[in-house]
């Protein structure tokens, strides 16, 4: 296994119950005065170029960490380019000022990818949007303590051995203002703050998810 796929229990444990908690609330319905510009009923409708609802992550998304010359996050050591795949949502709220993006592992209880401010009127992110310092919104720091995207590496051999991957947008009616400092940057716990916070004030106005597994487990 490589050393950065090892999450320890208490991390697994507080991040499940805020993922939960977020979650929970983003999903919440829209209030009456919210009338999504294209006929939406609060849920965003999320989709991608690069992959389909429950389908394989093609190795484009795919984390690359080499160990002997090989790629541990793959099953047959192929290299992985580690570039968020394009993602577009539709059915926004009118009164939408910002969006928020997370990609999160609920097999692992990990978080992959957080993107928040996202302006208004950007409703697709293009392929690699989640480099480092993207243009398209601020990142936090991720489970690997990365600010940008990092792709899935589940451990081989270790069960269970597909994990899903879930990319969800989120629409507010504000900007996130996170805290942070130099020594403390802002990470995925922060922005599940932020957005639990948001969801108890009204502010989370639709949501949507779309998901995708892999294995790096050769198959037998």
């Amino acid at each position: 296994m490589s050393a950065r796929n090892v999450v320890f229990p208490w991390k697994r444990a507080a991040l499940r119950l805020t993922v939960a908690a977020a979650a929970a609330l983003a999903l919440a319905p829209v209030g009456a005065d919210e009338s999504p510009s294209d006929g939406g009923e609060g849920a965003l409708d999320v989709t991608s170029t690069t992959f389909t609802s429950g389908s394989t992550l093609p190795l484009s998304a795919i984390y690359d960490d080499v160990v002997n010359g090989l790629n541990v996050c793959t099953p047959d050591g192929a290299q992985g380019l580690d570039q968020s795949p394009e993602l577009r949502w539709a059915h926004v709220p009118h009164r939408t000022r910002s969006f928020v993006v997370i990609l999160y592992d609920p097999t692992a209880a990990f978080t992959h990818w957080g993107m928040y401010n996202i302006a208004p009127d950007v409703h697709r992110l293009p392929e690699n949007a989640g480099v480092a310092a993207s243009a398209f919104g601020t990142q936090v720091n991720n489970d690997f303590g990365d600010p940008h995207y990092d792709g899935p590496c589940p451990p081989a051999g270790v069960e269970p051995f597909i994990h899903r991957y879930v990319f969800t947008v989120y629409a507010l009616d504000e900007r996130l203002t996170l805290e942070s400092s130099a020594n403390f940057p802002a990470n995925a716990e922060t922005l599940y703050h932020a957005l639990i916070r948001a969801g108890r004030e009204g502010h989370i106005l639709a949501s949507g998810s779309l998901g995708g597994v892999y294995s790096a487990t050769p198959a037998d």
